[in-house]
């Protein structure tokens, strides 16, 4: 047995440190991934940055009006497996500074602006320039 401890309580302690064991895989960054980004092994500010990078690329990529329907269709599951990410992120109970509760409602009005961007971009596919559909 341990001194002073029950092995109960050890157990939780044990359990309690688990959670964030995943360090960041970013060169330098010394914060651990959440469980919610385990799988991409990024901390909260990482794949925040990540996450609004890739944004404003499918954004320019979508402003045109030239995305395939199968591209658009790959941008709705990115932006819906994201922010369901993200939203795990910020409802999981992890103690995040208001800096990072910032970003992160920032990052989510990112996607709700691609997602805008999307269906304008696609209104202007079915539409084109004379208002008739193609």
């Amino acid at each position: 047995m341990y001194a002073g401890f029950s092995a109960q309580a050890v157990l939780l302690i044990v359990c309690a440190t688990g959670l964030m064991g995943t360090a960041c895989h970013i060169a330098g960054c010394k914060n651990d991934s959440p469980p919610a980004l385990a799988e991409q092994k990024l901390c909260v500010l990482h794949f925040t940055l990540a996450l609004e990078t890739s944004c404003g690329e499918m954004r320019r990529e979508t402003a045109l009006g030239n995305a395939p329907q199968e591209r658009q269709r790959e941008i709705m599951r990115f932006i819906t497996e994201h922010g369901e990410r993200l939203a795990r992120v910020a409802t999981s109970g992890l103690h995040l500074t208001d800096d990072l509760k910032a970003r992160i409602l920032s990052t989510f009005l990112t996607l709700m602006n691609l997602r805008e961007n999307l269906d304008r971009s696609s209104m202007r596919t079915s539409f084109g320039r004379s208002g008739h559909p193609r």
